[in-house]
């Protein structure tokens, strides 16, 4: 089956169905969290396994090209870590990496506002800054969340 598949399954191609994959579990994520199909498509595992299984394919390829152990390189300082992402196979992991790990954190930022009952307009702006930057948009949100929740805890 792989080796039918192997054609298309080009970086690039890989780069634009992640890439445009996930938008529509951030559209329902905005626009409707509350609906059964957003809480079955973006609270389940369905999106990370999607985004795993072509990080697991892309690490296999580096595997197979000897590079693998190249990426550990990104840790001895920023000439290295600029090193790996220039090579189009480590950028592409890295990209998975970001968007899976976004998602993700997207869907436990909607189920946590629905929990503390924060206002919408504070859960669409975590949300789309979440999708823009990451971790700004968790801290963001976080910072929203300690308002209106009335508390303040890291363990949660």
């Amino acid at each position: 089956m792989i080796n039918v598949l192997e054609p298309f399954l080009t970086f690039e191609n890989i780069y634009l169905v992640a890439n445009w994959g996930v938008i529509p579990f951030w559209l329902m994520l905005i626009l409707i969290p509350n609906n059964g199909l957003t809480k079955f498509l973006t609270n389940s595992v369905l999106a990370p396994l999607l985004l795993g299984v072509a990080y697991i394919f892309v690490a296999y390829k580096i595997y197979l090209e000897k590079n693998f152990f190249e990426g550990f390189n990104l840790y001895l300082g920023l000439d290295e870590l600029y090193a790996v992402y220039s090579n189009e196979t480590f950028l592409l992991i890295f990209w998975l990496h970001f968007l899976s790990i976004s998602l993700f954190i997207g869907s436990w930022i909607t189920r946590d506002s629905q929990k503390y009952m924060i206002p919408r307009i504070f859960t669409i702006l975590s949300l789309v800054i979440t999708y823009f930057t990451g971790p700004v948009g968790l801290v963001f949100y976080w910072f929203v969340r300690i308002f209106f929740s009335k508390k303040f805890f890291f363990n949660e």
